[in-house]
């Protein structure tokens, strides 16, 4: 395996250029990406010589519609799935609403739906909701000292009623990358359908959707390095068996269901810009593969290593100081490069400290109560969070140790 070009890689994203963010390293990644250049290039071309409504046949129209249409298809082979299987929409939070209210419609009372405390909230309030609706709503729930969820609680949740099993691919404050293959194969033996929160997991690395096997999968490309979009991979089979939730007339193009409102065109057509910089990695890279699905696993692991190379002195770093609780486990091959900490003082306060050192990170509960309440974090002190992705350089990691070192 090839080791990343950190170089490279920094070449392909403005923000290290830019005079204002000098000195500064980004440690809340988790929250949103910074945005590689062929994205940008994508956006600025659709806004300056696009912007107009696609697939008219007239000719900006025309090429505003195969710009949309590159989009998808080329994330979606990315992806390991059928073009069609993938939905763009305005985010996350709002597709999963979307598909709980396909749920509800298609669901009877008295069925029920599994979720985590281990989710951010957008993959579990929303189907939480669905309790008033006469769902049964059934927690699958975490580790309270490792924030670990283990496969053999969900087996004794499961049972001929359950519908739905919702869980992410990994958590945005605890890291521990869940088994989404092991976990997807008991539920569908107990013919449950399985929802998957990616949100978290995809910016180390686009994942192989149809080798995973979920029948949803969710992540957001403004935390992949593109524009602010939800990506919703829906399998053909779960997704023309739930009700339409668009327009009556579109209902019978799978893309378009669980899509309501009117997309946004200029960044759905910018998405193609990810599926360039995983080529122009690959390339970069002497990877030749001419399978999209290849060419995705190859730049997953090449993410991968260099992230875990990164991680481990952090984790390392942290573990065993007094007055500081890490979050989930220190071992970096287990988790995402995404650090919570637990502290004896508010979290935010030591976020600002940081930006006195140039490192720029978050304090708070990151839209994760639930699990941080179930590993009896105190709400009102927050956790500290540190994240990265591929792009931090070994430079980025000295000086947030440094500051660490200064701060806590």
């Amino acid at each position: 395996m090839s080791a990343l070009d950190i170089n490279f890689v920094r070449s392909q994203f403005p923000a290290f250029s830019e005079p204002v963010l000098q000195g500064q390293a980004f440690f809340e990644n988790a929250g949103g990406s910074y945005t590689c250049k062929p994205v940008l290039d994508r956006l600025t071309r659709y806004y300056t010589q696009r912007k107009v409504q696609p697939y008219a046949p007239y000719d900006a129209s025309r090429l505003a519609g195969e710009e949309m249409d590159e989009a998808r298809t080329r994330m979606a082979a990315i992806l390991g799935v059928e073009t069609d299987e993938l939905s763009f929409g305005p985010s996350t939070t709002q597709n999963t609403y979307v598909l709980a209210q396909a749920f509800r419609q298609w669901m009877q009372p008295g069925e029920a739906i599994i979720v985590t405390n281990q989710d951010h909230e957008a993959n579990s309030g929303p189907w939480r909701r669905l309790a008033d609706e006469g769902i049964e709503i059934r927690e699958w729930q975490i580790d309270p000292e490792t924030g670990s969820l283990n496969p053999m609680d969900l087996e004794k949740l499961l049972d001929e009623k359950v519908r739905l099993v919702c869980f992410p691919h990994c958590s945005n404050v605890i890291g521990e990358i869940n088994p989404v293959t092991e976990i997807t194969a008991i539920a569908h033996a107990a013919g449950a359908f399985v929802c998957v929160d990616g949100v978290s997991y995809a910016p180390h690395g686009f994942p192989n959707v149809g080798d995973l096997g979920p029948d949803i999968y969710l992540f957001s490309a403004y935390k992949t390095y593109g524009p602010h979009q939800g990506c919703m991979v829906i399998r053909r089979t779960i997704g023309e068996m739930l009700p339409n939730q668009a327009h009556f007339f579109n209902g019978d193009v799978l893309y378009k269901r669980f899509t309501p409102a009117g997309p946004d065109h200029a960044q759905i057509a910018a998405s193609a810009g990810m599926a360039d910089y995983v080529d122009l990695l690959c390339g970069h890279h002497g990877e030749a593969a001419k399978d999209a699905a290849q060419r995705g696993g190859f730049v997953h692991d090449l993410m991968r290593g260099h992230e875990i190379e990164l991680l481990q002195p952090v984790l390392d770093a942290v573990k065993d100081r007094n007055a500081v609780r890490l979050i989930g486990t220190s071992d970096a091959s287990r988790r995402a490069p995404t650090v919570a900490l637990a502290l004896n003082r508010n979290a935010e306060a030591v976020a600002a400290e940081l930006a006195k050192h140039g490192v720029m990170a978050g304090g708070g509960d990151f839209y994760a109560v639930r699990p941080l309440q179930a590993m009896g974090v105190d709400l009102d002190q927050g956790v500290l969070r540190v994240s990265f992705t591929h792009y931090t350089s070994q430079q980025e990691i000295d000086q947030l140790l440094n500051a660490l070192d200064d701060v806590l």
